[in-house]
């Protein structure tokens, strides 16, 4: 597995929607595993395609792993990413069915907008129809995190990014912020 290069905002491919997955396969499958990777050395929840480059609508998500700082062995085989309590979720053609009338309020960070956090207002909880790893079809309600996260990450593969949920003048403090980062 490998960590793959991130693209950050204002990078005009994160404005761009990507295309739906033909075939669930080995070389989606390891594209995701690279995927939840560099998602988990980045010290993120999620991932989508785009994040690294890649305009298709595949995911990957891991609300609860936690940091390994026990790690005693060479790192060829791990590219020194140290996780446990791992269990990564992959959505392929993920799209929302349903989403309640009711919200809530999440301070959200984005990897392609490194440093940045701002409070965004969802759907409390969601119907998701998507295809795991093994191009099997599921339909989930989600809601807490995993509701917040998901649509997060649904949004990349829409075009969309947290900061277009928030103020102009919020979104414009940001974008200065990640200038600066760069």
């Amino acid at each position: 597995m490998k960590i793959l290069p991130l693209v950050l905002a204002p990078n005009p491919l994160l404005k761009q929607i990507s295309k739906p997955v033909e075939k669930v396969d080995d070389a989606l499958r390891a594209f995701m595993n690279d995927m939840v990777n560099t998602m988990y050395a980045e010290g993120g929840i999620g991932l989508a395609a785009v994040q690294v480059g890649v305009l298709k609508r595949v995911l990957v998500m891991d609300i609860d792993y936690e940091a390994d700082d026990h790690h005693h062995h060479d790192h060829g085989s791990c590219g020194g990413v140290h996780v446990k309590n791992t269990n990564p979720r992959f959505f392929v053609n993920p799209e929302i069915l349903e989403s309640s009338k009711e919200s809530s309020s999440f301070n959200e960070g984005c990897l392609s907008f490194p440093t940045a956090r701002s409070e965004v207002v969802r759907p409390k909880i969601v119907k998701v129809k998507y295809l795991d790893e093994k191009g099997q079809e599921h339909i989930e309600e989600m809601d807490g995190i995993m509701a917040t996260c998901i649509q997060h990450e649904i949004d990349h593969l829409n075009g969309i990014t947290f900061v277009d949920h928030i103020s102009k003048l919020k979104r414009d403090m940001i974008l200065k912020k990640i200038q600066k980062y760069k």
